[in-house]
């Protein structure tokens, strides 16, 4: 690549994406979409953050984007970074767990929108079915006795 104005070859850097899941609890179980476009089947919520966007700000705005619920965040569960997570780019995402009332509706990349408990869980695109693995020993973990 060269700077258009002086002609310098300038070094292209090639850096993994930000992009944030939300594992979203309502009513005793989570929400997950069926994604529209390519890879489809069911996640969790999530998209790229964008250019002067917080991770919390992005995680809040792509939960109502796609499932229509206004979600309080609780914490943050866990980063992933595995450069084959997502078979498109090489993306690092930051899982926040969050609450919503109401029942989500498909919105933006999402073709559905439903809940689901852990027991009927369906298969699940990226690393995200590692993602609720971790996320319900987390929950086990910190429950009370």
């Amino acid at each position: 690549m060269e700077c258009p104005k002086c002609g310098h070859h300038l070094k292209n850097y090639k850096n993994p994406l930000p992009t944030v899941d939300i594992i979203i609890e309502t009513k005793g179980c989570i929400v997950l979409i069926e994604r529209k476009n390519s890879p489809f089947g069911w996640a969790l919520p999530g998209g790229f953050v964008d250019y002067g966007e917080s991770l919390e700000q992005a995680a809040m705005r792509e939960a109502l984007e796609e499932t229509g619920l206004q979600i309080t965040l609780k914490q943050q569960l866990k980063t992933y970074s595995n450069p084959d997570r997502d078979p498109r780019h090489h993306t690092i995402s930051t899982v926040f767990i969050a609450t919503a009332d109401g029942s989500p509706r498909a919105g933006d990349d999402a073709a559905k929108a439903d809940i689901f408990m852990q027991q009927n869980l369906p298969p699940l695109a990226f690393d995200h079915a590692q993602i609720l693995a971790d996320y319900f020993t987390h929950k086990s973990e910190t429950a009370c006795p």
